[in-house]
């Protein structure tokens, strides 16, 4: 089987997208099948097997590369997927690689799966300059590429209570609508998009760690935070609005002398939580592997994030590593392995402060949290025999159809 993976985020850029992705093809190139990935790329790249998309010159959200225009990377992915012979093209974003992939495959009559990583009606509100402008805007290109004639959106709940929302909640649910087969890696995405009447076979599945991940994090460690030692917080994720760094950095200002954060990943809101002037450690875009290293090195994960996340791919390595999470967002608690976690009774900076005051008073149950993180460590491996299950069903039901 021949698997085109097509998305708007890659490495080198850091993201769970770009993780999951990269997993997903490790996993599926041990499994035999053939994979190439097709990406914006800011550098070009020896690897046959990645072939970078043409992007903007001058549009950057949140510094990554943008493809475009949608004419050049369609005929590039019509190009690509008819020498490569590809059987199932498998998109995971909302923007115009995928949506080229889309346009592409239906010219070729290749069946189409689309994972939904994540939030797009949050991560455009957040990200992207000037939403009441530009959020219509990419509506519209959009639905350019991909009808969204029919659509509608339920407003009645608090995820659609905005215009923007609803335009990207449209844009979602034509997304799916454009695809054969849905993936989602939580139940509580999958209940969302069932609220809002999609109809294409959606299902959750995973992302799971790739074996390579699994070998590098090593021997999970069971946390233990000594008398007068101090507690080591660790953030990773885009420094970017709907991440909410700036949650951490004003709950910061309360931590007691003896902790410390130590915060991984660049974006749009660097500079705003440099000028918060608070007791963090930002160490800017780094690698996978010294994201694992300052793993093992904390006692504590930190996800200020909220109402935005699906499956957190940094949330996984830290069951890897058994490194226990302190969580706002409720919805993660899928996520997050029993009793290897604490929610905050709050999602702002105080809820956060009052959670870590507690966990310094009670060091015994970061031990306890970590111990059962070391538990579920298997729980976390990936597994690809659901995925191309997926693309299966998704080669069958476009057979049957024609």
């Amino acid at each position: 089987m021949r698997i085109a993976l097509v998305t708007d985020y890659y490495l080198p850029t850091l993201g769970g997208v770009q993780t999951a992705v990269k997993s997903l093809r490790e996993a599926l190139t041990r499994a035999g099948l053939e994979v190439t990935v097709f990406c914006p790329l800011a550098h070009g790249s020896d690897d046959r097997s990645i072939v970078a998309l043409p992007t903007s010159r001058v549009f950057r959200p949140d510094g990554y590369p943008f493809t475009w225009s949608p004419r050049d990377a369609v005929a590039v992915l019509r190009r690509e997927f008819a020498e490569r012979r590809i059987d199932v093209v498998h998109t995971h974003s909302e923007m115009f690689a995928a949506l080229a992939g889309v346009r592409a495959a239906r010219d070729l009559g290749i069946p189409v799966v689309h994972t939904m990583h994540g939030r797009v009606d949050v991560y455009t509100t957040s990200v992207v300059p000037l939403p009441r402008v530009t959020v219509p805007l990419l509506a519209a290109l959009h639905s350019r590429q991909i009808s969204h004639r029919g659509l509608r959106v339920r407003a009645d709940a608090p995820y659609t209570a905005t215009s923007p929302a609803r335009r990207m909640w449209r844009l979602m649910l034509a997304q799916s609508r454009a695809s054969d087969q849905v993936i989602v890696p939580s139940t509580h995405f999958a209940r969302k998009l069932e609220e809002q009447g999609v109809r294409t076979p959606v299902s959750v599945v995973s992302n799971g760690l790739e074996q390579s991940v699994l070998d590098r994090v090593g021997a999970p460690i069971e946390r233990r935070l000594a008398p007068g030692e101090t507690l080591r917080l660790l953030w990773v994720g885009r420094l970017s609005p709907e991440k909410r760094p700036a949650v951490i950095a004003e709950a910061a200002r309360s931590f007691a002398l003896d902790v410390s954060v130590d915060v991984y990943g660049d974006g749009l809101s660097r500079r705003a939580i440099e000028r918060m002037g608070t007791p963090l450690v930002l160490h800017g875009s780094v690698s996978q592997q010294e994201v694992l290293d300052a793993m093992r090195a904390s006692h504590l994960l930190v996800s200020s994030s909220y109402d935005f996340d699906n499956q957190p791919m940094v949330m996984l390595e830290a069951a890897a590593s058994g490194l226990p999470v302190l969580f706002c967002d409720p919805d993660l608690s899928e996520v997050v392995p029993p009793g290897g976690g604490f929610l905050t009774d709050t999602p702002d900076a105080a809820g956060i402060t009052a959670l870590v005051a507690r966990l310094r008073r009670e060091p015994e149950t970061i031990t306890a949290a970590s111990a059962a993180m070391i538990r579920a460590r298997p729980q976390v491996a990936q597994r690809i025999d659901p995925v191309i299950e997926v693309y299966e069903s998704a080669i069958t039901g476009v057979a049957s159809a024609r």
